[in-house]
């Protein structure tokens, strides 16, 4: 997992900023969205790309009580931090057969079980392991992904009832996950709820007590209170990046992007008209011009489908990427200006200074901002700003 130590300098070749007062912001908002619910700050992924183990401790800081994981390996590691308070309660949901079951089960993991073959390593390893499992058993209410299928819903409820019986498991959670909560009115919204309350309903009525119900994921949290029952997961919006532009912009839902993406130019240099730039010439420099060369490329995970569209900020200028982004570096036309080597090169960040934003890096390469901020890689680093908690921080009395 990603943990650079905080340092305010500017990078020599390039640095994603990551503002912690900007996270603990976004996860006061998102808990006042859903007052009568737990949050959990999903931190998957290196946490959305942008550090795990800071970004949790900071979450849970700011009111967090649940830290969501996809593997056991992300949530073995939280647990292993000692930053994080030994109260906070860790899951992950993306098991294989063959898992870390034992492990964690011995790490006090709530752990998510879509069908009957998982329940039975689960059982196994806590007969290994002389203590009960926590488990949650996750519905497939019409996502089609992970999840138990309503006609297996029965056999899955009785036999996990049968093992908590045993003292083998402790079901904490009955879950699922929105297909379309990122588009408005999609009639798979409503089917869906309806549906996760039905198999709710038949758990409980077996004997189920679960500590939490979820449904609820970053678009649901913000639009759909309905859905919030006893827990919302968080992941997207914990980063101030809107989970749809058709829901509203991280401005609308008083969130702050946390992550800036920043460069030092490498080389500012003069050429003639009519010369082609990067392979394959897809960009002819239409005059006499200056080239800038900013030093990170798709190995750091800029994405290539952005070449001749990705904005960066230059000397308060938006710029484009001219040609093909390549592996380590791409150019801008500075249109004649002639900032100084190692001037600073803004991809993307919040947009206070006039830079572009994930948002605007996603819509030029035909994505979502989920990847635009996942996929930056660990040849740049994370540069932790406003770590310790102050009195007054972004959003604070908004």
């Amino acid at each position: 997992m990603t943990e650079t130590a905080t340092a305010p300098t500017a990078p020599r070749r390039a640095r994603a900023e990551i503002d912690l007062a900007a996270l603990r912001a976004n996860v006061r908002t998102l808990r006042a969205l859903a007052p009568g619910a737990a949050l959990m700050a999903v931190v998957k992924s290196d946490a959305y790309g942008h550090g795990a183990l800071r970004c949790a401790r900071a979450a849970v800081e700011a009111g967090a009580s649940w830290l969501g994981t996809a593997t056991p390996e992300e949530a073995l590691a939280l647990h292993a931090d000692p930053g994080l308070p030994a109260d906070v309660r860790i899951m992950c949901w993306l098991w294989t057969p063959g898992g870390p079951w034992r492990e964690a089960i011995e790490a006090g993991l709530d752990v998510s079980l879509s069908g009957m073959w998982a329940l039975r390593e689960v059982v196994a390893a806590a007969r290994e392991a002389g203590r009960p499992a926590r488990v949650q058993l996750k519905a497939d209410t019409g996502l089609g992904r992970n999840g138990c299928q309503p006609a297996d819903w029965p056999e899955l409820v009785a036999e996990a009832l049968r093992a908590e019986a045993e003292g083998l498991v402790r079901i904490t959670g009955l879950w699922s996950h929105f297909a379309c909560a990122d588009e408005p009115g999609h009639p798979s919204i409503a089917a869906q709820l309806t549906l996760f309350r039905e198999m709710l309903a038949h758990a409980e009525g077996q004997g189920v007590r679960p500590e939490v119900r979820h449904i609820a994921n970053s678009p649901a949290t913000l639009t759909l209170p309905e859905s919030h029952f006893d827990l919302v997961r968080t992941g997207i919006a914990l980063y101030g990046v809107s989970p749809s532009p058709e829901l509203g912009s991280a401005a609308d839902f008083g969130l702050r992007p946390v992550m800036t993406l920043s460069a030092s130019l490498a080389l500012v240099k003069h050429v003639p008209g009519g010369h082609g730039v990067s392979y394959g010439h897809h960009y002819v420099t239409p005059g006499e011009t200056t080239l800038g060369l900013v030093p990170v490329g798709y190995a750091d995970g800029i994405p290539r489908h952005a070449s001749g569209t990705g904005p960066v900020l230059v000397g308060g200028k938006w710029r484009t990427a001219a040609g093909r982004i390549a592996m380590d570096q791409f150019v801008v036309d500075l249109g004649g200006d002639e900032p100084e080597v190692g001037s600073e090169a803004v991809l993307f960040g919040p947009g206070d200074r006039g830079e572009p934003t994930a948002e605007d890096w996603a819509q030029a390469a035909g994505t979502i901002a989920y990847e635009i901020v996942t996929r930056i890689g660990t040849r740049v680093p994370r540069v932790y700003v406003n770590d310790e908690p102050s009195g007054q921080e972004p959003g604070d009395g908004d």
